[in-house]
């Protein structure tokens, strides 16, 4: 079963809230956030290939992927862990390597609902500009697509 994403970004505001419910016990959700090569599979648009580069999942580890699109484009983003609460809450640093300096603060947390699992993502930007930015960058697309790949990882 497939379940709604909901994003939100208010006019005006630095933020951008996402929120879904996964039909998988809170477990294996935060295995999928969790794992490098279960990351891989899901995270980001649809027919893109990922490579994680760096994953060190404690506070103050760093974390770096690279997307590849279909047309051969290379995005790369990377990052630090600044807390990670296991199976609760994981808060990060998010940097666009094309846009260097442009750092947003993220976190998502886990949410148990017996079988299923509410993630909650929240992430700051340095300014609305930024936050708009990222917005028009197709966010909506690349976040509604993974959601869906993971559905499909879960299954």
């Amino acid at each position: 079963m497939s379940n709604s994403t909901t994003i939100t970004a208010q006019p005006g505001e630095q933020v951008v809230d996402i929120e879904r419910v996964l039909d998988a016990p809170i477990a294996d959700v935060y295995r999928a956030y969790t794992q490098p090569d279960l990351i891989a599979q899901w995270l980001g648009p649809r027919g893109y290939e990922m490579e994680v580069g760096k994953f060190d999942l404690r506070n103050g580890g760093e974390w770096a992927y690279v997307h590849t699109s279909p047309d051969g484009g290379v995005f790369g983003f990377h990052g630090c862990f600044h807390s990670v609460q296991p199976h609760e809450r994981i808060i990060q640093t998010f940097e666009y390597e094309g846009a260097p300096g442009h750092v947003s603060l993220e976190s998502v947390t886990f949410e148990d609902l017996g079988g299923k699992t509410r993630v909650f993502g929240h992430a700051v930007y340095q300014s609305v500009e930024d936050r708009d930015a990222m917005v028009a960058s197709g966010m909506a697309q690349g976040v509604t697509e993974g959601f869906e790949r993971l559905d499909e990882l879960l299954a």
